[in-house]
């Protein structure tokens, strides 16, 4: 496998795709409260500001921007990933996949030592100025609309944009 290299810029403001091992799930949507506990725990202990996100059933959209000095976005994520992943099981809940690692047995994509609730990488790209920082929020806040599950922004429960609407309404 080829060894993937991130860019490491601190301070950066930059937009992520997260994804599910077995897309069509809804295991996001369904189990919202147990991932915005993950995120919770994990900003408390590394700082991020969340500039917009929306969680879809099966994958995520996110702008983050990191503190000062800060470049490290993929320990926040595995952190997150990690976490949700636990309580789930915990709570006896989400895809059948037994508690110790997988090696590629359901889903070749995982690599030795991971287990299967999500997919391996995540997708990033750093934002580049206003433009760029705006046209990043507005995908996240249309993606809903855009997969057909509601027909305006605002209808989705689980999306940054009701801060815009109601500030405060949706703490992730």
């Amino acid at each position: 496998m080829p060894n993937y290299r991130r860019p490491r810029i601190p301070s950066a403001t930059i937009f992520f795709t997260v994804c599910l091992a077995e897309r069509g799930s809804c295991l996001l949507v369904d189990e919202i409260d147990l991932l915005r506990e993950a995120v919770r725990v994990t900003r408390a202990r590394r700082p991020f500001k969340i500039d917009a996100c929306v969680v879809l059933p099966d994958h995520l959209h996110a702008v983050w921007t990191l503190p000062e000095g800060d470049a490290n976005y993929s320990d926040r994520w595995g952190a997150i990933k990690a976490r949700f992943s636990k309580m789930v099981r915990l709570q006896g809940r989400g895809p059948d996949v037994p508690l110790h690692s997988v090696t590629g047995g359901k889903n070749p994509a995982l690599r030795k030592g991971e287990v299967g609730i999500w997919q391996s990488r995540f997708w990033e790209h750093h934002i580049r100025d206003k433009a760029d920082h705006d046209a990043h929020v507005r995908y996240c806040h249309m993606n809903p609309v855009r997969h057909g599950y509601v027909d305006r922004p605002e209808d989705w429960r689980f999306s940054t944009i009701h801060r815009e609407i109601r500030p405060g309404r949706w703490a992730a």
